[in-house]
């Protein structure tokens, strides 16, 4: 059994295929586990989702931002943009199970390995491990719930941005979306930084890639991550694997074996 790790698809259908099919990935007896961000702006997010979902047990995901942003669209909380590319999915008779088949994948996953996790943006540099579990467990347990729509509508907005600035729920909540779903950057204490989207190269003063900052527990596991197209799997760092190589941007799809590091990529088809 082979546990492959896939970077941001984006409804990146006919690369995934692509990619799936050169590590000769089986689901009788692989696991694909993804990045999040499985739709928007690719060409295919219908397709790509029913053949996710296809996969049964032999897939699984952490959310991201734009999988959370689908959920709000859904329920109504905003409306999709033309750039978003997901009109025939939000037409699709199967959407209320799409999304609810969404909303079921955690923030973070621990890997098999016990020495690793995989997370769509990182793992705040303000948290503990057990709390960064702790709180991604309460924030899923908001998305599962029957008040999903309220909760979701509550995750907007870049404050706070502090962890130390916790006071309600909402704040919480907001916070560890945003940590775990949104963050590239941070400021020096380790506070979430929203602006920055470029590569660390090009960063202002006072702001630092999150991973620079991981506190002593945190480093001494290794983290797999999506989201930040503009490091094209480059971080300078054996504890942070970046996995999203923008292949909606024209760039490519990677993948890694888990259990060799081997790493395969398949460029963007158009």
């Amino acid at each position: 059994m082979a546990l492959y790790l896939i970077g941001d698809i984006q409804g990146c259908y006919s690369e995934l295929r692509a990619l799936l099919k050169r590590v000769n990935f089986n689901p009788e007896h692989d696991q694909l586990w993804a990045a999040g961000d499985l739709v928007a702006r690719g060409q295919d997010s219908l397709a790509t989702i029913e053949y996710l979902r296809s996969l049964g047990t032999s897939f699984n995901s952490v959310l991201g931002n734009h999988d959370l942003h689908l959920m709000a669209i859904y329920h109504g909380l905003k409306k999709a943009k033309k750039s978003d590319k997901i009109d025939s999915l939000l037409a699709s008779k199967n959407i209320e199970q799409i999304i609810d088949w969404l909303a079921q994948f955690p923030l973070i996953l621990p890997l098999p390995d016990g020495k690793s996790f995989l997370s769509h943006a990182g793992i705040s540099p303000q948290w503990t491990v057990t709390e960064a579990l702790e709180n991604a467990k309460f924030a899923e347990k908001k998305i599962k719930s029957k008040d999903r729509a309220k909760w979701l509508e509550r995750m907007y907005g870049n404050q706070p941005n502090n962890w130390h600035d916790i006071s309600t729920k909402t704040d919480r909540f907001r916070f560890t979306i945003n940590a775990f779903t949104r963050m590239r950057f941070c400021y020096d204490d380790g506070s979430l930084e929203f602006d920055c989207k470029s590569s660390p190269s090009d960063a202002p003063k006072g702001v630092r890639p999150w991973f620079t900052l991981m506190n002593s527990e945190q480093t001494s596991y290794r983290w797999y991550f999506g989201h930040w197209a503009a490091l094209m799997g480059q971080t300078s760092s054996k504890n942070a694997i970046a996995l999203d190589t923008g292949c909606v941007w024209g760039n490519h799809l990677t993948i890694i074996d888990h259990s060799t590091n081997k790493l395969f990529t398949e460029n963007s088809h158009t």
